[in-house]
């Protein structure tokens, strides 16, 4: 017992005292070969004797642990003595940013939150249903042929736009409705300075009752406001989109000419910013909502457009390419 009391203050690190430890309680150590001696003592001998070995063994267990943190607190002062480090060094630490994609989409989502609306997330996976049927896009509909899909099978696609979430969540809430659909959509086109096989889009939709044009305009002439700049006017476009009628296209003042006509707005006065619409009454139906009682406005827009606009991007490949380069100049 003393030569092991004697052995555990002379190690001179954790290691060499967990060796010690394992030759003298581990399984095959000292006090356990007596313990599995007690088998061949009288049964007078037997109790008197294991009482020491205990008392002898949480003695030792007692002594290894305070001289484990003893030797551990000597290792760790050890190591900061020798690896200090001088904090008054300054150092110049370059801080990321934003990617300008995220700083815009924030921006919108802030707008329209503002005005009471929430997000919704849908996935990117979709049903052939919910991303073309349920928008009255049957499977023979012309409309089908203005996009390239990606098809994973006979029913299961990527989707090409955000309009899912749109239908997810008129299925499972009633209205009043005034909800965001932003994310990724896909579609098969060629990659070069206004397309991309992936890209993002920002949906809105509202569905109450008594709702019309003017709540539409109303609604996008303010964020127009808020994006362009107070002096942005708006004008609407007669369109086609087989998910609203009537559907429009959706033109802002120049903000960079006001109007006049510039190289931004190739002499125009006035730039294409997104599509929108009344809810078909179809599409109303198909969630069923009764749409004798409630009426709809829905609008999208492509977040990478509105990004080059906001920022006078010529190419949208530089959005993708993570050049350090071009990021660092939206900290």
């Amino acid at each position: 017992m003393s030569a092991t009391l004697e052995k555990i203050g002379q190690a001179m690190d954790t290691k060499e005292l967990a060796v010690l430890k394992v030759d003298t309680l581990g399984k095959s150590g000292s006090f356990t070969a007596i313990l599995k001696g007690m088998k061949d003592l009288s049964a007078e001998d037997r109790p008197v004797i294991g009482k020491l070995v205990n008392e002898a063994r949480d003695k030792l267990e007692r002594v290894f642990l305070s001289n484990e943190q003893r030797l551990h607190i000597l290792e760790v002062n050890e190591t900061l003595k020798n690896n200090q480090q001088d904090v008054s060094i300054d150092k110049k630490i370059q801080m990321g940013s934003l990617h300008p994609l995220h700083i815009v989409k924030q921006r919108i989502i802030k707008f329209f939150v503002g005005l009471g609306f929430w997000v919704e997330d849908s996935p990117e996976i979709e049903s052939e249903y919910y991303n073309f049927t349920a928008l009255n896009v049957p499977a023979d509909h012309p409309a089908r042929d203005m996009q390239d899909t990606f098809w994973l099978s006979n029913h299961l696609l990527l989707r090409s736009q955000t309009s899912n979430g749109q239908i997810r969540t008129m299925e499972q809430k009633k209205p009043p409705l005034k909800m965001l659909s932003p994310g990724r959509v896909y579609r098969a086109d060629e990659i070069d300075a206004t397309h991309s096989p992936c890209f993002h889009q920002i949906e809105g939709l509202v569905v109450d009752k008594n709702i019309t044009m003017c709540d539409l305009k109303g609604v996008l002439e303010a964020f127009a406001k808020e994006f362009f700049g107070a002096q942005t006017k708006i004008r609407f476009r007669p369109s086609y989109f087989p998910f609203t009628e009537p559907s429009v296209e959706v033109d802002a003042s120049c903000f960079a000419c006001g109007g006049n006509g510039c190289r931004i707005c190739k002499g125009t006065g006035y730039i294409e910013v997104l599509g929108a619409g009344m809810v078909n009454k179809k599409v109303l139906q198909n969630c069923g909502i009764d749409d004798t009682v409630y009426s709809g406005f829905a609008f999208g827009m492509g977040l990478e457009r509105l990004t080059n606009i906001l920022y006078q991007i010529g190419d949208m490949r530089a959005l993708f390419d993570n050049d350090v380069r071009f990021l660092r100049q939206f900290q």
